[in-house]
């Protein structure tokens, strides 16, 4: 089994991800970590933190002449910004943060929630989901992930084009895009949108969407409610920071519909026989890629709607904690948009949950024989048509 834990606080010392059950024998590109550590502290609207530090990643243990070794992986994302000591404590909650509720909880200041509970912490998870990207693309399964839109701003210039792009085209439009949309025509809009807004004083959300490339049939399980792929997937995009809805393929727009409308037909193509579809082809995908919690071998499509940052420049009505009176909410430093840090989050954990359960469905120690696993039951499959 495929799991990580993360541990590290906003202004600690560092951030830790403990990565255990990852096969031996997958090379580790920890260029390619460090990239995608990159790409969370990037995108318009940022705030003045991501000037402050580079994030890298070191490896501490499980590794060997740049391979994974089979035992567990210490990855360690050290903060340059240390200073949690010496931070003073809030009195003032902000609404839409743990503050509040946090303190509550463990009967506390607002301080020791408020560092944990921070979207930096969103950092060790990168690093966990670009190592498990890195045996993905060893098994010929690619992961990207975009903008769809930022606030009222819809980037999606063309619905239809997206469906025709490869991995690597949807990964080359992305990058040359501000904000990592797939339309960067629409990157002047989107800043002056994310300008005005900072003026103001405000923040904006927006919508993000991870497709996942050339899924094996089969990942998830009809059997048990927490094993379904979909179910894992929600449960990975929602516990991201801000994070306030989840969709697979259609999601609640398939609610709109009828049936004739929503559900992909199936047809069969021999000449397909031998790649991931297994020669089962769709004419659509909105279902996206799963169906009664198994994936089906089109593209995984996961979608996410990203509320607001919480914390406002012109901070919102709150109380003070000691007296119980009306008080203006604490302002940290923030972000005005965070949207494109997010679409990293989100295509990272989406990659660690496939990587995940490919583990799971086809077991083994190495990426050797988890590659021969699939092969195996990629012919056995083709045997039967």
């Amino acid at each position: 089994m495929l799991i990580y834990h993360t541990t590290g606080e906003s202004h600690g010392r560092g951030l830790s991800a403990l990565v255990d059950g990852f096969p031996g024998g997958v090379p580790l590109d920890i260029d390619f970590i460090n990239t995608e550590l990159r790409r969370r502290q990037g995108g318009y609207g940022r705030g003045g933190r991501q000037k402050l530090e580079t994030d890298t990643v070191e490896i501490l243990s499980g590794i060997l002449h740049g391979e994974s070794t089979g035992s567990p992986l210490l990855l360690w994302v050290v903060n340059r910004d240390y200073k949690i000591e010496s931070m003073p404590e809030l009195h003032y909650p902000r609404p839409g943060h743990g503050d509040l509720t946090g303190s509550r909880k463990y009967l506390s200041g607002i301080r020791p929630i408020l560092e944990r509970s921070s979207a930096r912490e969103t950092a060790a998870r990168v690093a966990a989901g670009a190592l498990a990207r890195l045996f993905l693309r060893a098994l010929d399964i690619e992961v990207a992930g975009y903008v769809q839109s930022i606030g009222p701003l819809d980037l999606n210039s063309d619905p239809d084009e997206i469906e025709s792009l490869s991995p690597a085209d949807l990964i080359e439009r992305r990058d040359l895009s501000s904000v990592y949309s797939l339309f960067p025509e629409k990157d002047a809009e989107a800043e002056d949108l994310i300008d005005r807004c900072r003026e103001a004083g405000d923040t904006l959300g927006g919508i993000l969407e991870v497709r996942v490339f050339n899924v094996p049939f089969g990942l998830g399980t009809h059997a048990q409610w927490d094993r379904k792929l979909d179910a894992r997937l929600a449960l990975a995009a929602m516990s991201i920071q801000a994070i306030k809805g989840v969709e697979i393929g259609l999601g609640f727009d398939a609610a709109r519909r009828y049936g004739s409308q929503v559900h992909d037909p199936i047809l069969f193509d021999p000449d397909q026989k031998e790649n991931r579809t297994m020669g089962y082809i769709r004419p659509s995908n909105n279902a996206g890629g799963i169906e009664a919690g198994m994936s089906n071998g089109q593209p995984i499509i996961v979608r996410a709607a990203m509320k607001p940052i919480a914390t406002l420049k012109k901070p919102l009505a709150s109380i003070d904690l000691r007296t119980g009176k009306p008080y203006e909410a604490s302002y940290e430093r923030s972000d005005v948009c965070a949207i494109s840090a997010a679409s990293v989050v989100l295509e990272n954990v989406v990659a660690f949950e496939i990587a995940s359960a490919i583990v799971e469905k086809f077991g083994g120690d190495s990426l050797k024989e988890i590659a021969a696993r699939l092969d195996l039951f990629q012919k056995m499959n083709q045997s039967e048509n």
